[in-house]
Formats: C-alpha cells, sequence, structure tokens
C-alpha cells in the first residue's frame, strides 16, 4: 500500500449493544466505496477488535479516525496511546468527527424525518461526559443546530453531565439526539415524553463524505508529504 492511498482505520468506542457496531461497520464500507481504499475498524474500550489487533494486520501508512463526536478522553488521549503502544509511527490520527457542520446537516435531516418542523422546540440530547473538553464539543454543536433550527440550544444529557434529558424533556418537543448509532441511550431517549424522538445520526450521506474528506486531507497534508 503506498502513500497515495493508505488503510483507513476507522475507530469507535463499542458497546455490547449489536446496533453500535453495526453502524460502524456499514459506515465503514460506504466509506470504502467513495474513498476506494480499505477501511478497517478497531474499538478503544468494551469489544474488539482494539485499535492495537487492526493494526497487526493492516500495512502502513494508515490514517485512523475517531468515529467520535466530541474531542473528549478516548479522542485526545486514549486513541493516541493505544497507536503509540504498537510501536508504529506511520499512523496518522485525523480530527474527530464533531462537531462539524455535516453533522449538523444529518442532525436536522433526523429531525425533519422525525417530523420536526420550523417553530417546534428541540430539546438537544448528547450522551454526557466528565471532560471539559467533550461538553465544550456538544455545547458548541448544540448552539450550531440552534442556529439551523432558528432558536437557542443547551444540550442536555442521558448520563454523567447536567442538565439530564429527563429532567428537563417535555410534551412538545423534539428530540435531537447527539449520538452516532442505535442503543441503550436511544431507547431511554424514546421511553420520554416528547412530540418525537430523531433517529441516531448513523449512516447518513453527510457523515459519509465528511470522512472522505478527513481521509483525503490526511493524506494530502501529512501521509504523502511524510
Amino acid at each position: 500500500m503506498n502513500s497515495a492511498n493508505p488503510p483507513l482505520l476507522l475507530v469507535a468506542h463499542g458497546t455490547r449493544d449489536p446496533e453500535g457496531p453495526r453502524v460502524i461497520e456499514q459506515l465503514a464500507e460506504a466509506t470504502a466505496a467513495v474513498l476506494g481504499v480499505p477501511v478497517h475498524v478497531g474499538y478503544v474500550d468494551v469489544i474488539g477488535p482494539t485499535v492495537a489487533e487492526t493494526l497487526e494486520r493492516v500495512p502502513g501508512p494508515v490514517v485512523a479516525l475517531p468515529a467520535f463526536l466530541a474531542a473528549g478522553y478516548h479522542v485526545r488521549t486514549d486513541l493516541p496511546e493505544q497507536v503509540a503502544s504498537t510501536g508504529r509511527e506511520d499512523v496518522t490520527i485525523t480530527a474527530p468527527l464533531g462537531p462539524s457542520p455535516a453533522i449538523t446537516e444529518a442532525l436536522l435531516d433526523r429531525l425533519r424525518q422525525a417530523g420536526w418542523r420550523p417553530g417546534d422546540r428541540v430539546l438537544f440530547s448528547a450522551a454526557g461526559s466528565s471532560d471539559a473538553r467533550a461538553l465544550a464539543d456538544v455545547r458548541a454543536a448544540a448552539r450550531e443546530l440552534g442556529r439551523r433550527c432558528g432558536q437557542w440550544l443547551n444540550p442536555s444529557y442521558i448520563t454523567t453531565a447536567s442538565p439530564a434529558t429527563e429532567d428537563v424533556c417535555a410534551p412538545g418537543v423534539f428530540i435531537a439526539p447527539y449520538l452516532l448509532a442505535p442503543g441503550l441511550f436511544h431507547r431511554r431517549l424514546a421511553e420520554l415524553a416528547s412530540s418525537g424522538v430523531a433517529d441516531p445520526i448513523g449512516v447518513h450521506p453527510a457523515v459519509v463524505d465528511l470522512i472522505a474528506r478527513r481521509y483525503r486531507g490526511a493524506v494530502r497534508d501529512h501521509v504523502t508529504a511524510a
């Protein structure tokens, strides 16, 4: 594999809910079709294959893209440490998926598909974190979606951080989940009294395009230059 078309490693958190890995695999397949390069999957926690296990069988150079919606601990510390533990010096790590205008576009589409129309109230709900940088990214994502919806949005959280979505949710609002894949968190939102809960971001064309652009930028600015 030469430096003009290195493989892509899509890195996700990991969950035992089968829907999570399914979405990541579908994103990998869709991105491989767009880029025409091998796209592999690795996880930083909970399930395998781990990042190190995947890198053992993938020749370099490699572009690793964190499939995360905020730059929390796993993106800033855990993933680089896991890559470093392999001794590989030919792995370029890109910025995570979010926050990004492309993610906002996908969020807005999911809201519309759930029945939201301009003027309807929106409740932005994220997974939650104890990491200040991740929470700042979530606030930025909420503000960007708010601008597109024509209203000011403060994020709420499913767990860990406050305010809790269940405490501020009310009939008449549409919930916009800042979640990449279905699973326990999305099911918890679906149990709340609301006018509708949008689907997770999932395999949206804007997300696939974003991954492709992150990859091409990394190849242009780091891999090929090196």
